[in-house]
């Protein structure tokens, strides 16, 4: 208790609470760019608070991170660019319901459900984080490759009309997963003789380019038709019954962004999508998803906030980054001269407790500029899209290129922006390309893994409770979806 008022007492110094309100405000902004996100900003900040005091330092990294998920809900609604990986599951709706101009509605339900899936996680990172990191210390590979199998077997019901359309997506992004070198091997696959492609096709282009580049393609076949646009409901924010009648999904995609973001190395982006698919699946009715459903902001924004406090668990408990951005917080933990494992809980409690408040201010200060701030983010939708979608386009190509300053990356989104384009006039969706590229090589990392465990032995993963339970909830997720299909063509055969 006393660390606790100690840690109290340190927010009351305006520099400290003004460090985490600038990095919540810089979190935002940078997650709104595409191709940007909260993790490529803490590493540029990292080497600037080597010279700060632990305190500090990590307190502005940490809300940085919170942000910085929120942040990248914003063009994800708007124009349809995610600016940050785990918002690509956001823009399935909160695009679709901007274009009927309810861009304000959209982005007040972000932020409500964002703020509570981001306290939710503080409160499970303070109450729970001994008992859940004894937990996801139980993790291996084999468990980390049912759950990867597991994420792909909900593409047959993430999106779009068709669940084997749905599947044929995902096995395409596991395809481009493969493009690279097989570091178990050293052999290089589909590179074609081009060095820059043995690391990988790297997935933020991708998205930027099947989500952003696409809809580019498609809003410049409009450019001669009337734009109608109601300014009143633009602006309009979510109301009571609105936001209560998703408390069911915002609560149920608090469990899986903690859960998630529990385990080390899966993150945000896969709570995201699991969340919008089980907002789906429990929804009694699913017609309107992917058609502008408030429900499918809350789930995924929900969730992937979730991730954000519980990735802290492995990180802070174990010294495991729970995922890319709390790798670079956990390095700046060590060049401080901290260690972070169990002995960080009794060694240092003061700053644990710095880090929970820091992330907690920054969940409640991000939902004030989200909310509030809505109505001024939501009149972008109002300018003409003539000068809208190029600028776009210029900011997609300037964030792919950021990433890693190669000029493939940019010939890599406008490639993906094609094949989005041509996947859409076809009937394919984008979210399980997206998919099957996150979960793609996962599942083949943690198979090759897997199988030196056991010695090449299938028979291994069936002497694991956690693998036979998530195998099976696996064959489940994919035959049911397939199953109610055949089902709904045979009524419509009969009834016709």
């Amino acid at each position: 208790m006393d660390s606790f008022l100690l840690a109290l007492a340190g927010f009351s110094d305006p520099y400290l609470l003004g460090i985490v309100i600038l990095g919540t405000l810089g979190g935002v902004l940078v997650g709104a760019m595409p191709g940007l996100s909260s993790t490529m900003a803490t590493a540029l900040l990292l080497p600037f608070t080597l010279s700060m005091d632990p305190v500090p330092a990590i307190a502005l990294l940490s809300a940085l991170y919170c942000a910085g998920t929120f942040g990248g809900s914003i063009t994800a609604i708007l124009v349809n660019a995610p600016g940050a990986p785990p918002a690509a599951a956001t823009a399935f709706d909160g695009y679709p319901l901007a274009q009927k101009g309810y861009a304000g509605k959209a982005l007040g339900m972000a932020a409500v459900s964002s703020v509570i899936g981001g306290i939710f996680s503080i409160i499970v990172l303070i109450v729970a984080a001994p008992l859940l990191s004894r937990l996801a210390y139980n993790f291996g590979p084999p468990e980390y490759f049912a759950l990867a199998l597991f994420g792909l077997s909900m593409l047959a019901t993430i999106s779009g009309e068709s669940a084997i359309k749905n599947l044929i997506g995902g096995a395409i992004g596991v395809l481009i997963a493969t493009v690279g070198m097989d570091f178990t091997t050293g052999i290089e696959r589909f590179t074609f003789g081009n060095w820059e492609l043995s690391e990988g096709i790297n997935f933020i282009p991708v998205m930027i380019g099947l989500f952003a580049g696409a809809e580019f393609i498609k809003q410049s076949g409009k450019l001669n038709e009337g734009r109608v646009a109601i300014a009143l409901n633009a602006v309009r924010l979510p109301d009571w019954a609105e936001i209560k009648s998703c408390f069911g999904t915002i609560a149920r995609s608090c469990g899986i962004g903690s859960f998630i973001g529990l385990l080390p190395a899966e993150g945000g982006t896969v709570a995201a999508m699991m969340g919008y698919n089980e907002a789906k699946r429990f929804a009694k009715d699913k017609s309107q998803f992917g058609k502008g459903d408030l429900r499918g902001i809350a789930g995924p924004e929900a969730a992937n906030n979730a991730a954000t406090g519980a990735a802290m668990v492995p990180t802070l408990a174990l010294g495991i980054p729970g995922s890319a951005t709390t790798a670079i917080i956990l390095g700046a933990l060590m060049a401080q001269g901290l260690r972070p494992g169990p002995h960080l809980f009794t060694e240092q409690p003061t700053l644990l407790y710095s880090i929970f408040l820091a992330m907690l201010i920054a969940n409640l200060a991000f939902g004030l500029f989200g909310f509030f701030g809505a109505k001024l983010f939501a009149r972008i939708t109002l300018i003409p899209i003539q000068f809208l979608w190029p600028s776009v386009f210029i900011l997609s190509c300037v964030g792919a290129y950021a990433l890693n300053q190669s000029l493939l990356d940019v010939w890599t989104m406008i490639f993906a922006g094609l094949l989005g384009f041509g996947a859409q006039r076809y009937g394919f969706a984008a979210a399980p390309i997206i998919m099957g590229l996150i979960l793609g090589g996962l599942v083949e990392g943690t198979l090759k893994q897997s199988l030196i465990i056991f010695d090449h032995q299938w028979t291994g993963f069936l002497g694991r409770p956690i693998v036979v339970t998530l195998l099976i909830l696996t064959v489940l997720s994919v035959s049911l979806p397939l199953i109610s299909e055949v089902r709904l063509r045979r009524r419509k055969a009969a009834a016709a």
